[in-house]
């Protein structure tokens, strides 16, 4: 169901040509992540296919910055800063500043200082103004007027990461982003990114598919995790994410799944040691901004944060499969028991049915995600 939104009012300073009284400021909380081995409550959980002039790697110079006003844009990032999305997060925050001359700042709250995915988007949503950006999976908008985001998070859809990117490029990406502006949610996506495919995480040692039936595996409350996790024959259960490694610790759930950056970031290992690369999903995220903070800006500094994001797109696109790959052999040389799954068809058998159940109504436009292969 869609939840009802209330719609903010844009601030009569924007016809004063001054963005300062509009709510575009930092709040009070620390721009600094907590160290990433101390962060164990970090919460977890588009780009328009025309960019705007310019050169996107070294910065175009055709923006009017002489007169623009000051502006501070509050960007939330529920991890860390040294996963891959806090980094693609360090990326179009430096490539803003750069492109503006230092009139727009980018403050990036990361760590989930701000709160979980839901909590950022009910306060943008709300139209509070205290919050103007922020990096969210893919499938968190489904609630909030975003239901054909659902289809990038059904399982094993993208058969591997240039799959993903040849959808992210495409021109059906800018009818997914814009979905939720359309719909009136109030928000609107600006671009892509991916965090790496999803694999399940456990506490107890496994080998394979048939040692997750009967466990208690974390999701978050979305009907597809649920039903993944059934179709495994597991028992899937809602746990916070701020409250996921003392769920692990103290047996509350026997296991759960993150990107493999997350899983280190997180010190998901230090409680639940074992990692079975199923790949069962790609961590496809979009940058989103609220249509009120949007519309106050001026057409250079829109065109600063549509350059900006394809710049930070660009660089998660070169840099995530090098920072999984490298995060990966850490684990393992730090004993980590990562377990390969050399087929994985039974997995694609078992979680049939939650394609099935998700699809419906959207099945053309679902085949056309898959064709992109």
């Amino acid at each position: 169901m869609k939840k009802k939104l209330i719609v903010s009012v844009l601030c009569a300073a924007m016809a004063a040509g001054s963005l300062a009284g509009c709510g575009l400021k930092s709040p009070d909380a620390p721009t600094t992540a907590a160290p990433a081995a101390e962060t164990t409550a970090a919460a977890e959980e588009g780009e328009t296919t025309a960019a705007p002039a310019g050169d996107s790697a070294g910065g175009s110079g055709a923006y009017n910055t002489d007169d623009m006003p000051e502006i501070t844009l509050v960007y939330a990032e529920v991890n860390p800063l040294d996963t891959i999305v806090g980094q693609m997060a360090t990326d179009f925050k430096t490539k803003v500043e750069e492109l503006s001359n230092g009139k727009i700042t980018i403050d990036v709250q990361a760590s989930g200082v701000l709160g979980s995915e839901n909590d950022v988007l009910d306060t943008m949503l709300g139209g509070g103004g205290t919050i103007h950006m922020s990096r969210i999976s893919a499938f968190a908008l489904t609630s909030y007027g975003g239901e054909k985001s659902m289809l990038l998070s059904l399982p094993y859809t993208f058969v591997n990461r240039n799959h993903f990117w040849n959808f992210a490029t495409s021109p059906l990406a800018e009818e997914f982003l814009l979905e939720s502006q359309e719909n009136g949610s109030g928000v609107r996506g600006l671009y892509y990114g991916e965090e790496g495919f999803r694999h399940f995480f456990t506490v107890k040692d496994i080998a394979g598919i048939d040692d997750l039936k009967g466990m208690k595996l974390r999701v978050s409350n979305d009907p597809v995790m649920n039903g993944l996790v059934e179709g495994l024959g597991a028992s899937p259960t809602v746990v916070s994410f701020n409250e996921l490694y003392s769920a692990l610790q103290t047996g509350v759930v026997d296991g759960a799944e993150q990107p493999i950056a997350n899983y280190k970031s997180n010190a998901f290992p230090e409680v639940a040691p074992t990692l079975i690369l199923d790949g069962h999903t790609l961590g496809a995220v979009q940058v989103i901004i609220t249509d009120d903070a949007w519309e106050q800006l001026t057409v250079d500094q829109q065109g600063i944060i549509m350059e900006a994001g394809k710049y930070a797109s660009e660089q998660n696109r070169a840099n995530s499969e090098k920072k999984e790959n490298e995060v990966l052999e850490q684990l393992k040389s730090e004993g980590v028991n990562v377990v390969e799954v050399a087929d994985i068809a039974p997995w694609q058998e078992a979680t049939k049915k939650v394609i099935e159940d998700n699809t419906k109504g959207h099945e053309d436009l679902y085949q056309q995600i898959l064709d992109l292969q």
